[in-house]
């Protein structure tokens, strides 16, 4: 359902199905085809004119009043020394140009550089805004790539773009909560929104579901790689993808659903959004879709390798109904629940879109590219540091070994080159996989080691594939941490995964381990 104001250019009730078909596809990027629309409910708001309040008087100019004294403060030019004033010794007509800095008992206005602040009859400040101009990228015009400007890294900036990225991210999360309809999603926010580059790398990943932290990247780049493979229809603008299969699409266990859409600009991917939530419900032996005993991957509900959900700007919802429907142990127990999560998905990432366009607009294309690649490299930076530091007090090899509940050992091993702070995790020694549900596909594995790793590292940084970039993992084929295509992985996503973070925290002499499980409870009945 959306609000939608009286058109007050036409009284034709063809004009509110419009209104609301444009702030839809705003909204959700797509258009839902063959549904009548429904007036559910409407109000009405009345507005009583009262007398108009006589302007303040004009006051001539007095310039620009005394300071009070000076300090640096850090501007999108670098760097300056600006004029204190004090409000309360402000008086009407004095102005005041910046940069400048006004404090007040309760707060403080920074006048930015080429702003204006005029105080009227009434004691207020009038500002005037100067509009920014960029020199770099004007337009977002990537054309001509011999009018680059070669961009520094700035430690500032660097903190900046790191909360807008991250902003973004979380504004996905917030839009995915208002927008969905399954208590899963809605209420336990049981997700994860995340930005990459435009061939899948990991910039920012709101803190929402640590196990979902380095699962998402694998599945982002496979959708790339399987699109453009030969044969296969390409990415297109209008287009969104939806996978979930855990060994071949990078997901983490069947109900978390990852939802991935392209940022186009002039007919050329600049970087991907992504959301995954986990529906309550996608098929299976049971109800829930986490068995507790299944044996195999076609126990656990549908598998979705790659799907175009929105293709050509349409809702593919017969193609996603027959796979969510049209499955060997029984469909999903609530198809609608379903559909109305994807559609959220897809809005979450609409408005992950429109916050990147905006920032693009606010700083040039080539700045916030460059920027992205900034962060990951400040993440790989500071993995790489911690690592070198380890090694230095505790030897370039350590080894861990932990075990499951039924025996099955998780073994670790971590060779560290000191010189370069790169590091190989190799799990031989790891149990084979099992003829349950508690096998983990190599995306956990990945996330619980970006997951420690970031926890390791000692000051802030922003969780991004910088973070993997010194890492080189080798993981046994068919072991419980990379089992077959067909091998169960429901219980490995929630229980397995939470071993291996004990394994890797162990290894690292950090602290003692939890119990190992993330406490999982399933309830409910076929209806």
């Amino acid at each position: 359902a959306i609000m939608i104001l009286e058109c007050r250019d036409s009284d034709s009730p063809l004009s509110h199905a419009r209104t609301f078909v444009d702030q839809y596809h705003r909204e959700f990027g797509f258009e839902l085809e063959g549904r009548d629309l429904l007036i559910d409910d409407f109000r009405v708001r009345a507005i009583v004119p009262g007398a108009t309040p006589a302007p303040p008087p004009s006051v001539p100019s007095l310039g620009a009043p005394p300071a009070f004294g000076s300090c640096r403060a850090y501007f999108e030019n670098g760097w300056e020394t600006v004029s204190t004033y004090k409000f309360e010794d402000l008086k009407p007509g004095h102005e005041i140009l910046g940069p400048a800095i006004i404090v007040q008992s309760i707060s403080t206005i920074v006048l930015e550089i080429g702003c204006k602040a005029f105080v009227t009859a009434d004691g207020d400040l009038d500002i005037t805004v100067q509009p920014k101009k960029h020199e770099d990228d004007v337009h977002m015009d990537t054309s001509n790539e011999d009018q680059k400007v070669e961009i520094k890294e700035d430690p500032v900036q660097l903190s900046i773009f790191a909360h807008r990225f991250m902003g973004i991210a979380e504004q996905m999360g917030r839009t995915l909560a208002r927008t969905a309809i399954s208590v899963n999603i809605k209420e336990r926010l049981d997700f994860s929104c995340a930005l990459f580059t435009n061939d899948g790398g990991l910039v920012a990943n709101a803190p929402h579901i640590p196990v979902h932290l380095g699962a998402m990247q694998s599945a982002v780049r496979f959708q790339v790689e399987y699109w453009n493979s030969e044969g296969r229809e390409g990415i297109n603008e209008g287009d969104v993808f939806v996978s979930n299969h855990p060994q071949l699409a990078g997901g983490s266990h069947l109900p978390d659903i990852t939802v991935i859409t392209p940022v186009f600009h002039e007919g050329k991917i600049l970087f991907f959004v992504a959301s995954r939530g986990h529906h309550s419900d996608i098929g299976g032996i049971s109800p829930g879709s986490m068995p507790p005993h299944s044996t195999n991957l076609e126990e656990e509900g549908a598998r979705i390798v790659a799907f175009k959900l929105v293709k050509n700007g349409k809702f593919q919802e017969k193609g996603i109904t027959d796979i969510l429907v049209n499955q060997e142990y029984g469909g999903t127990r609530n198809l609608k629940d379903n559909l109305s999560d994807l559609r959220a998905q897809v809005a979450a990432n609409n408005s992950g879109i429109r916050l990147l366009h905006q920032l693009v607009e606010e700083n040039g294309l080539d700045t916030v590219e460059a920027y992205m690649h900034f962060i990951q490299h400040n993440a790989e930076m500071a993995v790489r540091h911690m690592l070198k530091d380890f090694a230095a007090q505790h030897g370039t090899k350590t080894h861990a070994i932990d075990y499951m509940d039924d025996g099955t050992p998780i073994e670790l091993t971590i060779n560290i080159d000191p010189d370069s702070g790169s590091a190989c995790f190799d799990f031989e020694g790891t149990g084979p996989q099992i003829l349950g549900n508690l096998n983990a596909p190599p995306a956990v594995t990945y996330s619980a080691v970006i997951y420690s790793l970031r926890s390791l590292v000692g000051q802030d940084i922003p969780l991004n594939q910088g973070c993997l970039a010194p890492i080189e993992f080798k993981i046994p084929h068919y072991s419980i941490l990379n089992p077959s295509d067909d091998a169960g992985v429901v219980g490995g996503n929630v229980l397995t995964s939470q071993r291996v973070v004990d394994v890797v925290l162990k290894a690292f002499k950090a602290c003692a381990a939890s119990q190992g499980c993330m406490n999982n409870l399933t309830f409910g009945d076929s209806k």
